[in-house]
């Protein structure tokens, strides 16, 4: 398991190279050696439920029976690696780690097997995430090298083994999918990349019965949801788990993220609210910040304060703590605050700490270009990103040019307009107010609109089945400067363009 929620983002340029498997026909050893035991099984449920403390305890009898058995050990690591990655505990880190380095000489005492040699390749690979999350960089992307070796050399003597496929897919992926400025470090380390490669193994794996499948299926639809568009398999999967399972907290969190990305507020809110909590599970504060978002996005300032200054409370972290304090100063500001306050939350932006998610990344640039938010275009890109999308067009037709307006304001209000009749299905109206964005805006504007629009109009003229215009629109996304969400936007254009082909 490589934490379903978020590994993706992990493997960035560190998981080693990523090519097509030519499997060797060697037969596994048994079925009992590909396969996790009952125990184990039980345990690893519990595990995708968040539910950590009850799998090490079902763990705990035959870890102390089998001590190099691969089945407990992949599990029980497991567990460490979803609480260092949801966590971000520092104070964890040496412990889980050691824990982690002790189980891989474990299996070197075990018999080989496709589950022996698939669990060292997997926990190599998680040890190396949680050095890289930790910024221990040359000895984490060591152990993504190493781990993403061992994966290949799984997935080639034992082809009929499934679990393989899904992290050598994953690591394909990630890789695959870079944006150009990454493609330096790919060089340097002598990487290369097969994105198709990489869904073709994750397809596999989620199509297949096997241990994993579930796990397999989440990180297809997420990424498919993510980098193509795919939104309704995305929602149907989350939607069907979390029926089949409403007591599991990781699915619930998937049913949030899903429906927030696919500006479904009042559903994420919703999920937020019927998630199964309790001290069973492991707490995963990131939920909050989520809330905060999506009660933002509502108007109901005092409520999107309370869920972010928990988040801040509890989070052991140190992403997303610049985001959480510009949606506080938001909060604050849009909500009438004393002035006070509000310059109090934007002073917590430039505490230290790291910019290199790119929510954390936008709110130090805003804090950097100290220049001020318009208040109406600020209450209607909250409005769309909830799904309010008439509310955000009534906020919108108060907006007035002047001969004092901002030039990121006057780039930044048709394109609010798009997102808005877009998200209504009134799609000339979205192309009318996209293009306009672009014009206003001209090739050189550094800010993330202009980019932003071209990429939709890629995706638009993809759906409407005309290529060439899409090509045209998705290479122009890529063309633009530097801004806050190049990184993203880049990926998702390249990917287009690779998909046309």
């Amino acid at each position: 398991m490589l934490g379903a929620a978020g590994s993706v983002l992990l493997f960035s340029g560190f998981a080693g190279p990523a090519q097509a498997v030519e499997p060797e026909a060697q037969p596994l050893n048994s079925a009992a050696a590909s396969q996790l035991t009952a125990t184990s099984r039980r345990a690893y449920a519990d595990v995708l439920k968040l539910r950590l403390g009850p799998a090490r305890e079902l763990l705990r009898p035959e870890l102390a029976k089998t001590p190099t058995s691969p089945s407990p050990l992949l599990v029980a690591n497991c567990a460490d690696f979803a609480e260092l990655l949801i966590t971000q505990d520092a104070s964890r880190y040496e412990a889980l780690t050691t824990a982690q380095e002790t189980r891989l000489t474990a299996l070197d005492k075990a018999p080989a097997s496709a589950l022996r040699d698939y669990a060292r390749a997997e926990i190599t690979l998680h040890l190396g995430l949680s050095q890289l999350l930790f910024k221990h960089l040359v000895v984490g992307g060591y152990h993504l090298r190493s781990g993403y070796r061992q994966m290949q050399d799984v997935a080639r003597h034992y082809p009929a083994f499934v679990p393989a496929r899904k992290t050598l897919g994953l690591c394909q992926f990630a890789i695959g999918s870079l944006p150009e400025g990454y493609h330096w470090l790919l060089t340097l380390l002598g990487l290369t990349a097969n994105v198709d490669t990489g869904l073709q193994n994750l397809t596999l794996a989620a199509n297949q019965p096997n241990d994993f499948q579930i796990e397999s299926q989440i990180y297809l639809a997420m990424i498919r949801e993510g980098y193509y568009k795919k939104t309704e398999e995305a929602l149907r999967l989350a939607e069907h788990l979390q029926a089949q399972q409403p007591d599991n907290l990781l699915f619930s969190y998937l049913l949030i993220t899903v429906n927030k990305r696919q500006h479904h507020g009042e559903a994420a809110l919703a999920a937020f609210r019927a998630r199964p909590t309790g001290p069973d599970y492991l707490p995963v504060a990131y939920l909050h910040h989520m809330a905060a978002d999506l009660l933002l996005y509502k108007s109901e300032y005092a409520a999107s304060e309370r869920e972010n200054l928990t988040f801040l409370r509890e989070f052991r972290g140190a992403h997303y703590r610049k985001d959480a304090a510009f949606k506080l100063y938001l909060a604050a500001w849009l909500g009438g605050q004393p002035a006070a306050s509000v310059a109090r939350y934007r002073e917590q932006i430039n505490q230290p700490g790291p910019a290199d998610v790119e929510e954390d990344n936008y709110a130090q640039h805003y804090y950097h270009e100290a220049v001020a938010l318009n208040p109406i275009l600020t209450r209607a890109r909250l409005q769309t990103d909830g799904g309010y999308n008439q509310q955000a067009l009534n906020t919108l037709r108060t907006f007035r040019v002047t001969s004092t307006t901002l030039w990121r304001d006057r780039i930044e209000e048709p394109y609010r307009r798009a997102r808005a009749f877009q998200g209504l299905g009134r799609l000339d109206s979205a192309w009318f107010y996209f293009e306009r964005t672009q014009t206003v805006a001209g090739p050189k504007a550094p800010y993330y609109f202009a980019p932003q629009a071209a990429l939709q109009q890629g995706y638009m003229a993809q759906e409407a089945g005309k290529k060439a215009q899409a090509r045209f629109y998705f290479e122009k996304a890529l063309h633009y400067p530097w801004h806050e969400y190049k990184n993203s936007t880049d990926a998702k254009a390249a990917l287009a363009l690779r998909e046309l082909r």
